[in-house]
């Protein structure tokens, strides 16, 4: 008889709930997490060691008459953001004794302190990868770290309710809200609606930029395609890989993190995700404990960075 089996790995050791009985189907299976889609949005800034500072720079009216004469105009202001990503990291132990008693025997080398077998190394690392990936998308957006009740594990993100949020806290971005009231969850009948809220709100200077996005949650998201096939604008039959999705000509980022009833329209250029080095967030590894301390546990181990930052908060728009 063959049984596919989940492992929760949040426990110490591993809590092993199985009735298992026979031989194992050969892999595992685990509850779907968030995907990392946010970053693709975002302007990526490696090597931060410590923090780093975003540099704005308005010159003001510099564009003159010409003349013969050299005559200075315009003054450079400059102002700043800091962009300071927050050390996190992923220490887990697990003992190998729950897999030698469970479904894993018939795969584990015969043997005291035999080594985990390559399917279940395999689903550990692509887990634990998939692991910090939701914890990354979530803190983009909802995170508060080091702002307000800082939360372990977390870094300050875009929006959200706590007080460490980015847009929200700084004052500066505009805020609109939405149709149906603060926190109010977007309907079928009112995304639209909401949309064009956003939009009308978008300053002058970016409307029509290339880089400009509208940020979504896939539950908004799925408001917004439901309502185009109800009004016959989308077959909702038709979408496929080569489908952007836009409202009135801007793009349209879904991404996993975004809470539900809220919108965020900015520029790619302005969005900022720092770390690092982005390859961190996928090194992860395991540790076999046995020749060092003598113990049948396996130590699993991942260390990254990782933190946003609005450049010109005025220059986004935020719907909740």
């Amino acid at each position: 008889m063959s049984n596919l089996k989940k492992h929760n790995f949040a426990g110490q050791p591993t809590n092993v709930g199985s009735t298992f009985a026979g031989t194992a189907a050969g892999f595992y299976i685990s509850a779907a997490l968030k995907q990392a889609t946010t970053l693709e949005y975002l302007t990526l800034m490696e090597n931060i060691k410590y923090k780093q500072v975003i540099q704005q720079m308005d010159i003001g009216t510099a564009v003159r008459d010409a003349s013969c004469d050299f005559t200075d105009h315009g003054t450079l202001a400059l102002t700043e953001q800091i962009i300071e990503p927050k050390n996190l990291q992923v220490n887990l132990q697990l003992c190998k004794s729950n897999l030698l008693d469970s479904w894993e025997a018939l795969q584990m080398r015969a043997g005291a302190g035999a080594p985990f077998p390559a399917s279940f190394d395999d689903y550990v690392m692509s887990y634990l990868g998939e692991t910090i990936a939701n914890g990354i998308e979530s803190s983009v957006w909802t995170g508060v770290g080091t702002g307000g009740a800082a939360v372990n594990g977390e870094f300050d993100g875009f929006v959200g309710t706590g007080v460490g949020t980015l847009l929200a806290a700084n004052g500066n971005a505009v805020q609109v809200v939405n149709t149906g009231g603060a926190g109010v969850a977007y309907t079928v009948a009112d995304i639209l609606d909401n949309l064009a809220l956003v939009v009308n709100a978008i300053p002058s200077v970016i409307y029509g930029r290339e880089d400009l996005y509208i940020y979504m949650s896939p539950t908004s998201y799925r408001l917004y395609i439901q309502k185009l096939s109800l009004q016959g604008y989308i077959n909702q039959y038709s979408m496929n890989d080569d489908y952007t999705a836009v409202y009135e000509g801007i793009k349209i980022a879904v991404c996993q993190g975004m809470p539900n009833n809220q919108l965020v329209a900015a520029q790619k250029s302005n969005m900022y995700f720092g770390t690092d080095l982005i390859s961190d967030t996928t090194n992860i590894a395991l540790l076999d404990m046995a020749p060092l301390d003598g113990s049948d546990n396996v130590r699993i181990v991942a260390r990254y960075s990782a933190g946003v930052q609005a450049g010109i908060t005025a220059e986004c728009v935020v719907c909740s």
